[in-house]
């Protein structure tokens, strides 16, 4: 049985089409969230994992949309295999799709700095919070990662504190762009670049978004 950890609902939404007789756990988009989302998967019988949704470049080549399945995912200093037969499974080979390794964190990596900086310490693709908890499980996995914000894009405030239960909140975007107006242009340039990347998975998965 599979098992799909994802952040956000709008990905569970897109992995749902694709595969629908997986299970599909939603981790807000936080380490704690992810640890009880991937619990709740092993406990209902999970013998395989898939890690998908966003992740944040770090490779200073990649736009948003780019795709990546990575060979293996770096947390806390190990390297971490993926499984080939899954990864095949879910695009390995096709393509436009990218590999190497992509890097595990804990909290959100905002800044172009810290993403230059990971980026030169590990030579990882993209970090994103969901991928080592999956690796960590000893199960067969694969990563199936859209690049969103590129390594040269600062995260505005909103979309650093705006998520509630795996979505966005309004009180809190409404009470963040009150209090820094001057974000406004930079969430829409993001809001563009995450509709890159939805519309691109949705394509690459065969489906619309």
């Amino acid at each position: 049985m599979l098992g799909v950890l994802v952040g956000l609902k709008a990905e569970a939404r897109l992995i749902r089409a694709r595969c629908p007789d997986a299970m599909v756990a939603i981790s807000g988009a936080s380490a704690a969230g992810a640890q009880a989302a991937l619990g709740r998967l092993l406990e209902a019988g999970a013998s395989r994992l898939l890690s998908f949704g966003c992740a944040a470049g770090l490779a200073p080549d990649l736009m948003p949309g780019a795709l990546v399945i990575p060979q293996w995912v770096l947390v806390n200093g190990s390297r971490i295999k993926t499984d080939a037969a899954l990864s095949r499974e879910f695009g390995v080979g096709k393509p436009g799709v990218l590999h190497g390794g992509i890097l595990h964190s804990d909290g959100l990596v905002a800044t172009a700095a810290d993403k230059a900086a990971l980026h030169a310490q590990t030579g990882c693709l993209a970090v994103d919070m969901e991928s080592g908890f999956v690796a960590n499980t000893g199960l067969p996995f694969a990563v199936l990662r859209v690049v969103c914000d590129d390594s040269k894009r600062d995260l505005p405030p909103a979309a650093r504190d705006v998520l509630a239960e795996g979505r966005i909140s309004p009180f809190k975007l409404m009470r963040s762009l009150v209090r820094q107006p001057g974000q406004i242009g930079d969430l829409m340039a993001l809001g563009r670049d995450a509709k890159t990347a939805r519309d691109e998975m949705a394509r690459f998965l065969g489906h619309s978004a």
